[in-house]
């Protein structure tokens, strides 16, 4: 019980953070999701851990995720991810010996979908930010397959989610999160052999994958398509219209990029947020992976920013009073606000990713 209580609290502040980090979050398909039962949420996976994110705030079960065994290795970090039903799944790069513990997380899963509760896969296997969908890995298939041959009594819905990205790594950010059409798989299992099953199913969710995010074929047309996507400064969180475009082989006029007449503003901002700038420059640094920046970004602006205006509007209202320091703080949200609904969200190149972490 206390578990659930802190996890709603951390998604009630995460969902906060979002809204203020992104100029426009749309979502499609919402009407998919069972309300009640074990699903599987089968999620494609272009922008780091914020893609988990965007996805359990834009839905009402609670969420239970396998992210990449690395992101537990720090002691603290490993408390405070599981605690928020996050758990480590191990590829072969961790280390041959590490697979081994995989099957105590199946296990876990197996449970988990058991109590008709849901999972969060990212069935590509790791984050990349090319808008296509890669591969999918059999992983998930085992962990469902598994839940269903161990509970006879069991079904599992299986949802593929599509992200897509304005640009990942811009602040301020603009995705469509959507949710495709419910896929039972029960009778898929039974009715078929494991393999035949595995097939059937990988396939069903890359053909929606493919149709509910943009999906531009990874072959020697990828990049002349990407550009001339990027050249006529396609709105690419309009999914429908742009794999349109890709399918016709039929793309709009080349258009320069819109002007972003709010520069003054952000440099208010940053001079309002000085010290969780710095420390995010510091931190930007270290960066080595364009799909991490949203990620530590976002999660060091949302602590950093908010402690330290909470802290600036109580010097305040010492000095001033409790007013004053309400007013300022108020201002201070408000101007983040309107910077993060109105600033253009041009494309940019994605190998200029260092310019991108340079943003607050």
């Amino acid at each position: 019980m206390i578990q659930k209580i802190w996890f709603t609290l951390v998604w009630s502040y995460m969902k906060f953070g979002l809204f203020f980090y992104s100029k426009k979050i749309t979502v499609l398909g919402k009407e998919n999701i069972p309300k009640k039962g074990a699903v599987l949420f089968a999620v494609n996976h272009p922008n780091g851990l914020v893609d988990p994110l965007y996805v359990t705030t834009t839905n009402k079960r609670q969420n239970h995720f396998l992210v990449r065994a690395a992101s537990f290795k720090n002691p603290i970090v490993k408390k405070i991810l599981e605690s928020l039903y996050l758990m480590p799944i191990y590829r072969i790069r961790d280390g041959i010996q590490q697979l081994a513990n995989n099957q105590e997380i199946f296990k876990k899963c197996h449970h988990i979908l058991k109590k008709g509760e849901t999972l969060m896969i990212f069935p590509e296997g790791s984050h990349d930010k090319k808008r296509t969908i890669r591969p999918l890995s059999k992983g998930f298939t085992r962990i469902l397959f598994g839940a269903l041959e161990k509970h006879k009594d069991l079904e599992i819905t299986v949802i593929p989610v599509g992200i897509t990205y304005q640009h990942p790594s811009h602040f301020p950010a603009k995705v469509t999160i959507n949710y495709g059409k419910p896929i039972t798989t029960r009778t898929l299992f039974e009715e078929n052999s494991l393999a035949k099953s595995i097939n059937i199913l990988k396939n069903k969710v890359t053909e929606q994958l493919k149709i509910i995010s943009v999906h531009i074929p990874d072959d020697e047309k990828y990049e002349t398509i990407l550009q001339k996507l990027n050249d006529a400064q396609v709105d690419f969180t309009k999914v429908d219209s742009v794999n349109e475009m890709i399918k016709s082989n039929s793309f709009p006029s080349k258009k320069p990029p819109k002007k972003n007449d709010l520069k003054p503003l952000l440099y208010l901002i940053i001079l309002n947020s000085l010290f969780p700038f710095l420390l995010w420059k510091k931190a930007s640094k270290k960066i080595d992976e364009i799909e991490f920046i949203d990620t530590f970004r976002f999660s060091l602006n949302l602590f950093m920013c908010s402690f330290f205006y909470c802290l600036q509007a109580y010097i305040i209202s010492v000095y001033y009073g409790n007013l004053v320091g309400l007013f300022y703080l108020s201002v201070s949200a408000l101007l983040i606000l309107i910077y993060a609904k109105l600033a253009p969200t041009n494309v940019r190149k994605y190998r200029d990713f260092t310019e991108a972490g340079k943003q607050i």
